[in-house]
């Protein structure tokens, strides 16, 4: 059409000459001036209904254009849909905190392609809504294909809304998981610790173990913020109905009885070493008391009694 546009604009000329020449033989009163004028005015005639045409093909085209332009992105837009929602139906929630986290990052990547997917689908919305106005004919096709594309765009959308929930469920129950590991691996350690020392064999060695012992129950107390923390998330993950509940129930039972017999462990040590340092002084004490004595038994028994009244004296 654009060859035909220029070709009917080179023509032009052509059109023109003939009215001069007509004008002109008119003026000049030509014996077929009549003739002359009336093929001139059926010149001008069609040459004005071949614009015309001109003009309304090239307004349908433009029309046509404009349609399979929409066509063609809205195509690529549910394409585009079809390929995120692919993405986020993948049935992987992480087996354990790193993963999840790795999923949660990627999840993350994938929201903001939504958001600028959005922008988008509002434009062809908007694009639907002129086209529409101005081309009444094929509304009803236009109309479809935007029905379409809102269809599986709020479908997507509620997926990844579901995606992400189920990934911050899952996030919340490896990340207690993960504190429980910690805090009962850490409960292991400081048992063996705790366990290692052996009784004193003298006062000082029973000052020093119930020092050691008294550094134990601080480092005890310093992990009550992580033992609440802990209870508190676990405790959290059962009111929220989740899905492993049980699972959480159970892990919450065996923290609270391992710190329950942690402190247990503790006092029961405490109370050993204290005795142990009751007998280390009983033992010192009795020592020296024996070794005064003896002093005061070798006095005693001295048969040196003096051989005048001063050295009796």
């Amino acid at each position: 059409f654009d060859e035909f546009q220029k070709d009917m604009s080179s023509q032009e000329f052509l059109v023109t000459d003939v009215c001069e020449t007509a004008d002109k033989l008119s003026a000049d009163q030509h014996p077929e001036s009549e003739v002359i004028l009336t093929k001139k005015t059926e010149l001008l005639e069609a040459w004005a209904r071949l614009k015309s045409l001109a003009v309304a093909r090239q307004q349908r085209l433009l029309g046509a254009h404009e349609i399979q332009r929409f066509n063609r992105d809205a195509d690529e837009t549910i394409a585009w849909i079809a390929e995120k929602d692919a993405v986020i139906s993948i049935d992987d929630f992480g087996k354990d905190l790193a993963s999840v986290q790795t999923l949660q990052r990627k999840h993350e990547g994938v929201e903001r392609d939504l958001a600028a997917l959005e922008d988008r689908v509002r434009t062809i919305g908007v694009e639907a809504e002129r086209l529409c106005g101005i081309h009444p004919d094929q509304a009803e096709q236009i109309q479809a294909k935007h029905k379409e594309i809102v269809q599986n765009w709020e479908a997507l959308i509620e997926k990844a809304r579901l995606r992400k929930e189920k990934l911050d469920k899952s996030y919340q129950l490896h990340r207690f998981l993960a504190d429980f590991r910690d805090l009962t691996s850490w409960i292991n350690d400081i048992k063996n610790v705790i366990c290692a020392d052996d009784l004193a064999k003298n006062v000082s060695g029973a000052e020093a173990l119930l020092e050691r012992h008294a550094e134990h129950k601080s480092e005890i107390d310093a992990r009550e913020d992580s033992f609440r923390a802990t209870a508190e998330a676990g405790q959290m993950l059962l009111e929220s109905g989740h899905y492993a509940a049980e699972e959480v129930k159970e892990k919450l039972s065996i923290l609270a009885d391992e710190k329950t017999q942690l402190l247990e462990l503790w006092e029961e040590r405490r109370i050993r070493y204290e005795q142990c340092m009751d007998l280390q002084l009983f033992y010192r004490d009795t020592e020296q008391a024996d070794t005064w004595m003896a002093k005061q038994e070798s006095f005693l028994v001295n048969q040196d009694l003096g051989d005048s009244l001063d050295s009796v004296e």
